[in-house]
Parts: C-alpha cells; sequence; structure tokens
C-alpha cells in the first residue's frame, strides 16, 4: 500500500512539473544558459481583452450613427482639411514626435536604434502604427505598448488615404465608401485595443490624406486626426542632415511627421542630432496627451 501511494504522489509531481514547464515560455541569455521565464504571448494578450470593453460598445453605437446618416458630398481633400490637427495650441516650448509604422510594401521594417535611443534619452513619443505593421512585428509592438514614454495610436489598417470617393494620394488608392472608411479606421482600433486595452484617440491615415467627410466620420467614431507642422522624414526618404533641419524648425506645440519603420534610412541619424539641439533651445518633448492636456490649461 505505502509502494501505491509513493509512485502515486510521484507521477502527481511529475504532472504537476510538466503543466507549469509547457505554461511558460523560457529564453536562453548568454553562454551561462541563465533561464528567464515569462509568460506565453496568448496568455499577455488574453489579460488585455478584459480591459475597458465598454469603449468598444460605445463604438458599436456610434459606428451604427455614422452609417445612418447622409453625408454631404466632400468639399475637401488634402493634408489640411476642415478638422485635421497639424499643432498643438500653446506658447509653451513643446514639441510632440509622432513616429509612424506603416506596414505592407510601405514597409514593416523596425528602426531598433531610433528607438533604443529614445528610450536611452527619455523622449517621450506617440507611435502611429498601421494592422499589418503588428502582425509583422507583434512581440516588439507589445513591447513598444508596454512603455510609459510611448503613446500607441491608428495609423489604419490598410494604410489607405481616407475618402468616401476612392481619391487617390501618392499613387495609392483611397477607401471609397462610407463603410471603407469605417472599416479603416475601425479594424486597426480593434485590434490595438485587443492587445493592450488602449482605445486610440487619434487616427493618421495612410499618406496623411482626407477628404473632409471622412474626417467628420473619424470625429463621429470618438477619435482625432493628427497630422503634423514639420514634416520630419518626407516618407523617411530625408537625409540625417535634412531631418535634422526639419526638427530644427519647431514652434511652440509643433507636431513633427517622422517613420520607425524603415531603419536604413536617415531618420533616426536626423533625430539623434536634432534632439540635443532643440533641449538647448529649451524645447521638451511631450506624447500628444500630454501636449493638448498642457493647451487646455
Amino acid at each position: 500500500m505505502r509502494n501505491i501511494i509513493l509512485v502515486s504522489m510521484v507521477m502527481i509531481t511529475l504532472f504537476i512539473f510538466i503543466f507549469v514547464s509547457v505554461d511558460k515560455e523560457s529564453i536562453l541569455i548568454g553562454d551561462d544558459h541563465e533561464i528567464i521565464e515569462r509568460p506565453p504571448l496568448n496568455q499577455v494578450i488574453g489579460t488585455s481583452l478584459r480591459l475597458n470593453n465598454n469603449d468598444l460598445e460605445k463604438l458599436k453605437f456610434a459606428i451604427s450613427n455614422v452609417k445612418n446618416t447622409r453625408f454631404d458630398k466632400p468639399s475637401e481633400w488634402g493634408e489640411s482639411v476642415t478638422g485635421v490637427i497639424q499643432r498643438i495650441s500653446t506658447e509653451e516650448k513643446i514639441v510632440s514626435l509622432t513616429f509612424d509604422a506603416c506596414g505592407g510594401e510601405w514597409g514593416s521594417g523596425y528602426d531598433e536604434a531610433l528607438i533604443n535611443y529614445l528610450v536611452a534619452e527619455n523622449v517621450p513619443a506617440t507611435l502611429f502604427i498601421n494592422s499589418r505593421w503588428i502582425d509583422e512585428n507583434l512581440e516588439t509592438f507589445l513591447y513598444l505598448a508596454s512603455l510609459d514614454q510611448f503613446q500607441i495610436e491608428n495609423h489604419g489598417t490598410e494604410h489607405r488615404p481616407l475618402s468616401i470617393t476612392g481619391k487617390t494620394a501618392w499613387g495609392i488608392k483611397g477607401t471609397s465608401s462610407v463603410d471603407e472608411v469605417i472599416g479603416e479606421i475601425v479594424t486597426n482600433f480593434e485590434k490595438i485595443k485587443e492587445l493592450t486595452g488602449h482605445s486610440s484617440r487619434y487616427f493618421r491615415s495612410g499618406t496623411a490624406f482626407y477628404d473632409n467627410i471622412a474626417v467628420e466620420i473619424v470625429e463621429q467614431l470618438g477619435m482625432n486626426v493628427v497630422n503634423y507642422d514639420i514634416l520630419g522624414d518626407a516618407g523617411a526618404t530625408f537625409s540625417a542632415t535634412q531631418v535634422r533641419d526639419a526638427l530644427l524648425t519647431a514652434k511652440p506645440g509643433s507636431i513633427a511627421l517622422l517613420h520607425m519603420n524603415q531603419p536604413t534610412k536617415g531618420t533616426f541619424e536626423g533625430v539623434k542630432m536634432a534632439i540635443p539641439l532643440l533641449r538647448e533651445q529649451g524645447f521638451t518633448f511631450v506624447t500628444l496627451d500630454e501636449g493638448f492636456n498642457l493647451s487646455i490649461r
């Protein structure tokens, strides 16, 4: 009888050990094979699913209202149409650096050197992330979302200009109906919400082009369209010197548009040159939320 009990206890202990082992991800680090255990990725995602589901209910209600609205024909098209925010209304010497991650054929790379520099220098920034970039860089996305200095916002689902009539910008055909506008905004909103628990407050389309009705739809869905007053790297085509010079045109409340998905371009080196110079001029860096909160004091 004692032998049976002893065997049973050994089997139970072995089962518990195996269960715990498969429930965690082990990472080998360095030559000494030190093991660090962390929760598996699906456990991290599952936790975020329980956060703030009321926002999704509000969004569903807003979508219904938009679909039942009869909109006029658009009368404006471009980057600075009515309703688009281009700078923070303040006299304080603040600058909001915003970085787009476009995904798909427009680049799913990750400028790790740039991000590491921002972290090391404690520079807050707002990251506009496209759905396709998230798919290609899921663990990196979750890492970025976990850092308090970064604010995650919505760069659309398929990186399309936002139009209800199918207008084109920079060779990219825009959305062509109210339903397509909703899809371009909401699909990525829901993905970010599901993965992080964060409800996006700001939207920037692929190419940063909109018609005025599309901007109105974004607002009815509870977000604001944010573009820029500093073209920081011109779609990651600027040299490092051009990026630096663009950023040095900053005024109080400026919003700079840059990219974090093109690691072989000049963005990182230009940002690295500009930040200490801007600090010498008395500028501080803020996320969009921080900047807008300052503007209403």
